[in-house]
């Protein structure tokens, strides 16, 4: 199978899809798993990344969306409908045009990255701004979908982590084996359970002879798993995971448990630090949500807790162009001078 055919028809034994499911794709998935050249030797330890940012709508939301937008499209929807922090809207936007289904998206005020907001309003999706955080704006969603025939595409949505899992199977294809850990940003903590599925069905194929432990990891300000309860208002530079009550809360602990991992959580200044650090030093831009995998990780080998020489796999989940903004944090600002090659001279040299 090519891969460039997109991930439900490279995978469809692992997929609930039949020749009557109408596959909307836009070629999603085979994203690189790309050797680190200077953090992993660093760590001491065998490090990649899987950088989900070269995705068709620039994150890891497109593997679930493909499988999402296809099924409602099986069920004769007229329209689908979600609430965003800003990566599954762009998906949900994106791939419902391709589908020529009607795209709602609902987005907390004031809480959604610039390059997000493009693209769902650039893909024709009616975008409703309210003034609630994502908790409350899904909520909302999920009671007028109880009440029209629209179909929710949030991470609630089963078909969501059936197509998130085949990240999961494009490592251990590309490893020959699954790794000893996989690092993951955890916000609505679908995607840790998605790939928890992955691992777990590409073992139990006889394609991989183990699974991974999973290690996922929240903001400070919006770590709800790791404190025991549900935060009101959350707040986090990583505006991916700036979720207080996440719905795939309890399958995501068993995930990390299962797998004899555990979830964690790192402050906006070690993601801003990770963030400027894979972008300087690995030369991959990747938004600051995918950092804290990369924050997750360095805290876990100060701790202990991951063995040097360990093969690692980071999940990088979206690209840094999602939120350009936030390079206004980082150290390096851009200099002054006058337009003469004697000044340039002076600031270069």
């Amino acid at each position: 199978m090519d891969k460039r055919s997109g991930i439900i028809e490279r995978y469809r034994k692992f997929l609930p899809v039949s020749e009557q499911t109408p596959v909307v794709t836009l070629l999603e998935g085979d994203t690189p798993l790309i050797a680190s050249r200077s953090l992993g030797s660093e760590l001491g330890i065998d490090l990649y990344f899987k950088y989900e940012g070269l995705n068709p709508t620039c994150s890891f939301k497109d593997r679930g969306m493909t499988m999402a937008i296809s099924k409602a499209k099986e069920e004769d929807a007229i329209a689908v409908i979600c609430a965003s922090t800003g990566n599954t809207a762009a998906s949900a936007a994106a791939y419902a045009a391709r589908g020529g289904l009607r795209c709602i998206v609902v987005i907390p005020e004031g809480k959604i990255a610039v390059g997000k907001l493009a693209q769902s309003l650039v893909h024709g999706a009616t975008v409703v701004e309210v003034d609630k955080n994502f908790d409350q704006a899904l909520k909302i969603v999920l009671e007028l979908t109880e009440k029209h025939p629209i179909t929710l595409v949030n991470s609630i949505n089963a078909y969501r982590l059936e197509g998130q899992k085949t990240a999961a199977f494009e490592i251990c294809d590309d490893l020959g084996d699954a790794p000893d850990y996989l690092v993951i940003p955890v916000g609505n903590a679908g995607n840790i359970s998605a790939y928890w599925m992955g691992f777990s069905e590409y073992k139990k194929d006889g394609l991989s002879s183990k699974s991974p432990k999973l290690i996922g990891f929240q903001a400070a300000g919006a770590a709800p798993i790791v404190v025991g309860h549900p935060i009101e208002a959350p707040e986090t530079v990583a505006t991916a995971i700036r979720i207080g009550n996440p719905v795939r809360w309890e399958q995501a602990n068993d995930a990390a448990k299962e797998s004899g991992g555990y979830i964690d959580l790192v402050t906006d200044r070690e993601i801003l630090d990770a963030y400027e650090m894979l972008a300087s030093k690995e030369g991959i831009f990747a938004e600051p949500a995918s950092a804290a995998s990369i924050a997750g990780l360095r805290k876990s080998i100060q701790e202990g807790k991951i063995t040097g020489g360990s093969r690692v796999v980071c999940v990088l989940t979206g690209h840094g162009l999602k939120d350009p903004t936030t390079t206004r944090l980082i150290k390096n600002k851009v200099l002054q001078s006058e337009a003469t090659s004697e000044a340039l001279e002076k600031i270069i040299f």
